[in-house]
């Protein structure tokens, strides 16, 4: 059986363990914490820093087919970077695509330097949608609706315009020659700019060829994604990340079949087969509801990554539900819910979030 260590116990790891398992992999947990969120969700799970204790690491390596940091902290992944040629594994992730996608300055300098269309830097009115410039997803974004909300701003933070339309996202697997597109998503977003949802949409070839264009010329090898607004004056990419994802690839995985986890080794250890469009074989809803007061609601993914364990509440066919919990805090599920088409799906999704209010209200009754 193949087996991959993954160095991180949030949602990427979870995203990662999740596909992995689906393709009969095992999955090895390493984590400085004592509790990561995902640890009962993984194989085996081992409690160490890399960077303090690498021997243990290099230990591991003779011991899995592939490592892959599923984590943001930059002192990780550059001490991966030092010691990667130290390892008996390959390590899944390009370092230097990396370097440019988690600074988003350093992005759009990129993107402008090969005339990918993106919103305009420093507009002279509102309104303004301002961003950080290395924090993932909507972390320290905000819109702002007139010139006084810029007094007092970080002088770091990017001023961009503010462009109107649909969040999409689209994944991209390279071997460093060959590049392979593959299957675009919506991003639904809440109101602090965060996913709570994602759903399949239809073939989109201009967003394809800019994908590619991204990866080709960063001679990519392993996995980005794409983000972009889908706007009314045209298509505006937003940023790439250069690091598996959480959230889309899983909403890939059940409206196509394909797996990024498997796609991502088969860039490591083979030749990644390029494709012109991937086809739905099914339609997927993905998304993270809170209970509160006997309601589900819409909340974003930070929500969810702020519980204590991470774990399986219900599987069936057509239907997934996972658990976020955490002392003194209301539970978050993620539901995945996918049938044949958009109508079978929703019916699903609809008798998943009866069974989780159904449940809660019979266990108080039983208190």
């Amino acid at each position: 059986m193949t087996s991959i260590c993954i160095i991180g116990g949030k949602l990427q790891g979870f995203e990662f363990t999740y596909l992995a398992h689906k393709a009969g992999m095992n999955v090895v947990l390493v984590d400085r914490r004592e509790k990561p969120l995902i640890r009962k969700v993984v194989d085996s799970f081992q409690c160490f820093d890399v960077v303090k204790e690498p021997e243990k690491l290099i230990e591991l390596s003779e011991n899995v087919d592939a490592i892959i940091p599923v984590n943001e902290n930059l002192e990780t992944i550059e001490f991966l970077r030092d010691i990667k040629d130290k390892l008996a594994c390959p390590v899944l992730f390009d370092f230097d695509a990396y370097h440019i996608s988690m600074d988003k300055k350093r992005s759009k300098d990129y993107f402008k330097s090969i005339n990918i269309p993106t919103p305009a830097d420093k507009p002279t009115s509102p309104p303004y949608f301002v961003k950080p410039p290395c924090e993932s997803s909507s972390i320290g974004t905000s819109i702002i609706y007139d010139d006084e909300g810029l007094e007092g701003l970080d002088p770091s933070m990017l001023i961009e315009e503010y462009v109107e339309g649909d969040v999409i996202s689209l994944e991209v697997i390279g071997d460093g020659t060959h590049f392979s597109v593959v299957k675009e998503t919506k991003i639904h977003i809440d109101g602090t700019y965060d996913c709570h949802m994602v759903t399949p949409i239809d073939n989109y070839p201009e967003f394809r060829k800019i994908t590619y264009e991204l990866a080709k010329n960063l001679n990519l090898r392993g996995i980005m994604d794409v983000e972009a607004i889908d706007s009314s004056r045209g298509l505006k990419v937003l940023e790439i990340d250069a690091r598996f994802p959480s959230q889309t690839p899983t909403a890939v995985y059940h409206s196509t079949g394909v797996n990024l986890v498997e796609m991502l080794m088969q860039a490591f250890l083979g030749e990644v087969q390029e494709t012109d469009m991937v086809p739905e074989t099914n339609y997927c809803i993905y998304e993270h509801l809170l209970l509160e007061n006997g309601e589900l609601k819409p909340v974003g993914e930070h929500v969810l990554s702020q519980g204590d364990e991470y774990v399986q509440f219900h599987e069936s066919e057509g239907l997934e539900i996972f658990e976020s919990k955490g002392e003194n805090k209301n539970s978050v599920f993620t539901l995945i819910s996918y049938g044949t088409d958009r109508e079978e799906t929703e019916k699903i999704r609809q008798s998943g979030m009866e069974m989780i209010i159904g449940h809660f209200l019979n266990r108080e009754q039983e208190e």
